[in-house]
């Protein structure tokens, strides 16, 4: 299966879509080779380990025109990247405290053509503004991710979820989410995609 394939065979994508897709291909090893933000074995599945993963908060939520999104610790650009191609009309500010990692994600939202996209070198903690959503793919534990971005949730509320936290998270979660139990809920991503890869990837909604 091609790679634009393993996307269409999940997400009716337009013309532009596909092409930036599609570039990500090209764009990724080139500066992965420079600056690695994804390992070197990992990269031959940029697609499925890496831009579908992001997408799948796109089948757990549809978010509306507008909507505002702070993906922390992005790395080189994931989820953010990969959501802000297939949301054009919603905002993605991508933060990380390293500089080479978010000026890999900058090159790369550059290149693509991506206008509703903001890069920052920035720890979380220094991060003062307020959005709908905050996105993170595994980079620290549920409760410490809750504390540190509380002052970072809007109240005004536009989509279909309330505001909070929407995380990509693997393997066993059970003594992680216990503690929030009665508010988080856990989406295992599987259930949308058939790939190996996935069976034991979840998404963790918990609103704030």
């Amino acid at each position: 299966m091609t790679t634009m394939e393993l996307l269409t065979k999940y997400f009716r994508l337009t013309d532009a879509q596909e092409q930036q897709f599609a570039a990500l291909g090209v764009l990724y090893p080139e500066w992965n080779a420079k600056i690695n933000v994804i390992s070197r074995k990992d990269i031959d599945y940029l697609y499925e380990h890496h831009v579908l993963h992001s997408l799948s908060i796109a089948k757990f939520l549809q978010f509306q025109p507008g909507t505002t999104i702070l993906d922390l610790g992005t790395g080189g650009g994931f989820p953010g990247i990969p959501l802000a191609i297939y949301f054009p009309d919603v905002q993605f500010t991508l933060i990380d405290s390293i500089g080479k990692k978010i000026r890999v994600a900058q090159e790369v939202a550059s290149a693509v053509g991506l206008k509703n996209v903001v890069c920052k070198q920035l720890r979380a903690e220094d991060e003062r503004g307020k959005y709908d959503f905050i996105v993170s793919r595994a980079v620290m534990p549920l409760g410490d991710l809750r504390k540190l971005t509380m002052k970072n949730v809007s109240k005004q509320q536009r989509n279909a979820l309330p505001n909070g936290l929407i995380m990509l998270k693997g393997g066993d979660l059970q003594a992680e989410v216990f503690p929030f139990r009665n508010i988080a809920e856990v989406v295992r991503i599987a259930d949308w995609f058939g790939e190996e890869f996935f069976k034991t990837k979840k998404i963790v909604y918990m609103p704030l």
